[in-house]
């Protein structure tokens, strides 16, 4: 089937309105919740032939949140469905006001490599919940991953409804079809190619994309505390996550002790890491060669050994890194940490504020002021206070980035409402009002005129 008969499939599907049934979407999320159990073996296994990851990682960051996320759908899926009622105007009296949530149609996922199967799964279990249908598209940059994804996908919903592409299918193919809404997570170049399609035919999208994500570190800080979360959230995935810590600016006088603490946890985590079986690897050797240049031109380097052959690289300090610098020109996406000293905060808050608005951004400090003064100052798609990556884990909060780090947000309701139309909907009474003489007490006009003052 060509992608272009598929997309006409599923709306007809869509148009039957089968999958606006509350009690179809509760099966169709109850059955995947089965499938991924079923094949949770297969899951592992895949995540480490594809990126390296050890069971337990692969668990607490991708099979783990997805089958969180299914739970809670099931458990919420009724009460996110169910129309809100609005308080009406006393001008429109008798009347009721609802906000009626419905699904878009058919639904385009594209998804990424760095952790294929929760960035796949998380954004359909939004799209399923809220009654679409959807095309998906893994990434061919991990092939065994979008093998389960797709045995998933095909053994539990017919493609009429739920499909996974082959990951060799042409983007340009893809994005020349028609579709309801577009749901990208990856580059911010490719971000831009989807929705340059989607504003063709004025699509809705949403983009989650990267940036370079700052840790900002006081001098009221416990640094034994901001070295070992920092570490763990750069060496997650060996620091292929796009809400890693990406730089971190700290009072000079506290630099070299924070770097040697630093040295000493990433030491802790990770023994021998080039030999450490539950070390993920850079997923090919294009990026491993991007990461592998970036360390050889650098002169202030702790750490970064290589292993081409396994693709791992050693966590990388650069002790003396600038604002200036190449490596802050761009997301790094690898094991490499820049540390940056200063001695004037509201100066290095200057210098963030004037770059690309970050998808996340981490505070260190016990100064409450410090922690309220950096969080309003500087505008961040989200982050954490004294810890990093953990608010991605929450299904109550929303996931997502501004300006160049992307637009809309997800997780938990969130998804569901990405993937709904608020549909605004006023319900007349059946008394006809008389234009003139509205037949309300003294005390309803009184208050009806000063309203229209």
């Amino acid at each position: 089937m060509t992608i272009e008969s598929i997309v006409s499939a599923q709306r007809n599907y869509f148009h039957s309105d089968i999958t606006k049934d509350i009690a179809f979407r509760h099966d169709a999320l109850n059955n995947l919740l089965s499938a991924v159990k079923e094949n949770e073996a297969a899951i592992y296994d895949a995540l480490k032939k594809d990126l390296g990851k050890s069971e337990p990682e692969a668990y607490m960051t991708e099979v783990g949140l997805v089958i969180h996320a299914l739970h809670n759908a099931l458990s919420n899926l009724s009460k996110w469905a169910k129309p809100v009622r609005k308080r009406t105007p006393i001008t429109l009296f008798p009347a009721k006001s609802y906000v009626c949530k419905e699904p878009y149609g058919v639904v385009l996922i594209l998804s990424p490599w760095n952790y294929p199967f929760f960035l796949s799964m998380s954004p359909l279990i939004g799209a399923i919940a809220a009654g679409n249908c959807v095309v998906l598209k893994t990434s061919r940059n991990c092939p065994h991953t979008s093998a389960v994804i797709a045995k998933i996908i095909h053994s539990t919903f017919s493609s009429n409804y739920i499909c996974a592409l082959d990951t060799g299918s042409d983007y340009d193919e893809i994005l020349s079809c028609s579709y309801d809404y577009i749901f990208f997570t990856g580059s911010e170049r490719v971000g831009r190619i989807v929705m340059r399609h989607a504003g063709e035919s004025l699509t809705p999208v949403t983009l989650e994309l990267g940036g370079k994500s700052p840790c900002i570190i006081d001098r009221s800080a416990n640094l034994k505390l901001a070295a070992k979360r920092i570490a763990w959230g750069k060496t997650l995935n060996a620091g292929q996550t796009c809400v890693a810590p990406d730089y971190v600016v700290i009072p000079r006088e506290q630099k070299e002790e924070f770097i040697s603490l630093l040295q000493k946890y990433f030491s802790q985590m990770l023994a021998n890491p080039l030999n450490n079986p539950d070390y993920p690897k850079i997923v090919n050797l294009h990026h491993f060669i991007r990461l592998k240049n970036l360390i050889h031109n650098s002169s202030s380097v702790i750490g970064g050994s290589v292993d081409e052959k396994a693709l791992k690289i050693e966590p990388a300090v650069f002790t003396e890194a600038t604002f200036e610098d190449d490596i802050m020109k761009d997301e790094i996406f690898g094991p490499i940490l820049p540390i940056i000293a200063y001695d004037d905060l509201d100066e290095v808050l200057t210098i963030i504020k004037q770059k690309p608005k970050p998808l996340a951004c981490y505070i260190f400090g016990r100064s409450r002021s410090f922690q309220r003064k950096v969080s309003a100052t500087l505008s961040f798609g989200g982050g954490c206070i004294n810890d990093t990556v953990m608010h991605v884990a929450s299904e109550q909060l929303p996931f997502g980035g501004i300006g160049s780090s992307g637009m809309g947000n997800y997780h938990g309701k969130y998804s569901f409402d990405t993937f709904s139309h608020e549909k605004a909907l006023l319900i007349k009474g059946s008394i006809d009002i008389p234009l003139r003489y509205p037949p309300y007490s003294q005390k309803k006009l009184k208050k009806m005129k000063h309203f229209l003052k």
